[in-house]
C-alpha cells in the first residue's frame, strides 16, 4: 500500500483544515487507517484511527471533540477533518495503515510522506 497525504497548510487559530490520504492498491478496505503527527523536536504521536468500514474511531485526548476521521473505501481515501485548530496542533501530519486496531506507532506497516499543518495564533 502506498499512501499520499495532502491538504496541509497555514491557518489561523480557530480555523479548520481537512487532510486527505489517498492509498494505492485494491486492499485499502482491509486496513485500519491512522493519523499521527510530529511537532518540531518532538516524537511522532497518535492522533486518530478508523476501522475498516469506518464504523469505529478513536482519538487522542488532545484532539477529541475537534477532529473527526472518516474514510471512503470506494475512493481509497481517508480524511482528517480538523476544526477549532490551536497553535499546538502545528505539526507534520502522517497517515498510516495497519491490519488491526492499534494506536501504537510501531505497529503500523505503511506510511505516507506527511503534510505540514501550521496554526498561527
Amino acid at each position: 500500500v502506498q499512501l499520499q497525504a495532502s491538504g496541509g497548510g497555514l491557518v489561523q487559530a480557530g480555523g479548520s483544515l481537512r487532510l486527505s490520504c489517498a492509498a494505492s492498491g485494491r486492499t485499502f478496505s482491509s486496513y485500519y487507517m491512522g493519523w499521527f503527527r510530529q511537532a518540531p523536536g518532538k516524537e511522532r504521536d497518535f492522533v486518530a484511527v478508523i476501522s475498516f468500514s469506518g464504523g469505529s474511531t478513536h482519538f487522542a485526548d488532545s484532539v477529541k471533540g475537534r477532529f473527526t476521521i472518516s474514510r471512503d473505501n470506494a475512493k481509497n481515501t481517508v480524511y482528517l477533518q480538523m476544526n477549532s485548530l490551536k497553535p499546538e496542533d502545528t505539526a507534520v501530519y502522517y497517515c498510516a495503515a495497519v491490519r488491526y486496531y492499534t494506536m501504537n506507532i510501531n505497529d503500523y506497516d505503511y506510511w505516507g510522506q506527511g503534510t505540514q499543518v501550521t496554526v498561527s495564533s
